[in-house]
């Protein structure tokens, strides 16, 4: 039970992390998602067969230390976005912002909530809640395309400095899901350990005890 529901509040989370790339570039001015009827926590539009469902499957039921999937990327077009020099940074970093603001929200739920009267079925909910989505919003600021952190860094840089990364992203982009793929590949086998440990640390700083 306790893995189909960390399942369950990854593949909620992955999209609540694309519903809010949705809604920031709505609000500086691209409808597109409005119009393709992405702006809903309804799962049936974003749900991607192998990124929130198969991948996360294998990784939670493998008891791999990391903890990752992806919905279908809202549509988005930056050429709308009436912020154009910093337009395209605030709808890639708000998938990550919104992740972590859950984080942030569910931990304090979880080192105080016990005074308010929940129990501990409620507390161990708020934990997973705040574990995964602290997990989600740290990793997708990685600077390494396709994740969103790059996105942010290529957007916030100047013109000449940001059209080399733009060629990597699109390389990354052709390459689909494989690109991801092989960096969670490389990312497990490298830089795991040290993340972890700092989601740790940071889970504890928040909710005032283990994960």
């Amino acid at each position: 039970m306790d893995l189909l529901l960390a399942l369950v509040v990854l593949v909620f989370s992955v999209i609540v992390h694309e519903v809010a790339h949705g809604y920031a570039a709505d609000s500086l001015g691209d409808p597109t998602a409005r119009l393709a009827g992405r702006l809903t926590l309804n799962p049936a539009p974003h749900i991607d067969l192998v990124g929130s469902i198969i991948i996360p499957a294998l990784l939670i039921f493998t008891h791999s230390s990391i903890l990752f999937g992806w919905a279908k990327p809202v549509p988005y077009n930056p050429y709308n976005l009436r912020n154009h020099r910093w337009g395209e940074a605030l709808v890639a970093v708000a998938g990550s912002a919104t992740n972590l603001f859950l984080a942030v929200v569910f931990g304090l739920l979880v080192r105080y909530g016990a005074g308010f009267g929940l129990d501990q079925t409620a507390l161990s909910l708020a934990a997973t809640i705040a574990f995964i989505n602290l997990f989600l919003g740290l990793f997708n600021l990685i600077p390494f395309p396709p994740l969103d952190g790059f996105t942010t860094l290529r957007a916030a840089l100047p013109w000449h400095l940001s059209a080399g990364l733009r060629r990597l992203e699109e390389r990354a982009h052709a390459m689909g899901a494989f690109s991801l793929i092989l960096f969670l590949v490389i990312f497990a086998f490298i830089f795991i350990a040290p993340f972890f440990n700092l989601i740790l640390w940071l889970f504890a700083l928040l909710t005032g005890a283990g994960p």
